[in-house]
């Protein structure tokens, strides 16, 4: 009688072993497909919590020890900075770090998984490339200029450009950065709660500038629209790489499933995903990289280097409500 009570709670055990908790700040409709992928691979469940990443790390600092969370993944390095710097992640194993070929965090506490580039997207039949502006710092005055008042589009409540600002201010200082969006808010921009709506914007004819992420416009592509992409400068704030990634969390009560996850979602297999199914860039070399992308080295290159894990999107938010733009 024993012995099966003993066998029942090995299994019990084995299967709470098999189980993995995953707190996502990326969107289910991107993410669902690959986690699926892992468990019909390993045989591993995988149980998601969802939600923005303010949500998750709100979370996981009140849930401290008794968090279920295994893995937390991150739709941007800063959340994952202040992941780490809260103590909430355990430090991972070169294995793992050595396979990116870019923005491994100083923490050592997660590793980057994708990477998106944010772009200037145009109206091709207003603007030649070669007339566009070299840097953002130079939109407004290129858009006033060419009369566009009304004709820009921006997703201010959006984290995408939130990071982009938090960006602008590690690089070119809060006054700098203030004075920008000053002169952005002269142009009487259009507000748009996302990137595909302020596209479908564009294609219509309502606007004919806007700052985006890259791979939204490779989707638009992919369903035969024609609209322009432009990068600015390399290094320029425009071009700012915003990079996903995970790490695992010291409250881990499965460690090797965990490390396992983030294995595969490094994986060729993984990182082919993200770039066939989403548009992104890989971390990774040997992924194939769809017409729509750049190679990866010369992506790379198109955004300045900063320390992704110390953006201040808390300073980036105060600015835009300072400004009544938030």
């Amino acid at each position: 009688m024993k012995r099966a009570i003993l066998s029942v709670l090995t299994l019990l055990a084995l299967a709470q072993a098999q189980t993995l908790t995953v707190y996502s700040g990326r969107g289910q409709g991107l993410v669902e497909p690959i986690v699926k992928q892992f468990e019909a691979e390993t045989g591993i469940k995988v149980q998601v919590r969802y939600g923005t990443d303010a949500q998750i790390l709100a979370a996981l600092l009140e849930e401290g020890r008794r968090s279920p969370a295994d893995v937390f993944w991150a739709n941007t390095a800063g959340a994952l900075g202040r992941a780490a710097q809260a103590g909430l992640l355990a430090p991972l194993g070169q294995t793992l770090l050595s396979r990116p070929v870019a923005f491994v965090p100083e923490s050592k506490a997660w590793v980057p998984l994708t990477v998106r580039l944010r772009v200037l997207a145009y109206n091709p039949q207003k603007f030649k490339p070669e007339e566009l502006p070299k840097s953002i710092l130079d939109l407004p005055r290129f858009a006033q200029e060419r009369g566009l008042k009304g004709r820009v589009g921006w997703t201010p409540t959006y984290s995408s450009f939130q990071d982009m600002v938090a960006g602008m201010i590690a690089l070119y200082g809060e006054a700098k950065t203030r004075e920008w969006l000053l002169a952005m808010k002269a142009l009487e921009p259009k507000s748009y709660a996302s990137n595909p709506a302020m596209l479908e914007a564009m294609r219509a004819g309502e606007i004919d500038l806007a700052s985006t992420n890259h791979y939204y416009l490779v989707r638009f592509q992919r369903a035969g629209y024609t609209l322009g992409r432009h990068f600015f400068q390399d290094g320029d704030a425009g071009n700012l790489a915003l990079v996903t990634g995970a790490g695992v969390l010291k409250t881990s009560k499965n460690l090797p499933a965990a490390t396992r996850f983030l294995s595969y979602l490094l994986s060729a297999k993984g990182q082919q995903f993200f770039t066939s199914e989403i548009g992104e860039y890989p971390v990774a070399k040997g992924v194939v990289l769809g017409p729509q992308l750049l190679p990866l080295e010369e992506a790379l290159r198109k955004s300045p280097r900063l320390d992704f894990e110390k953006l201040d999107l808390e300073a980036a938010l105060k600015l835009l409500r300072d400004l009544g733009i938030l």
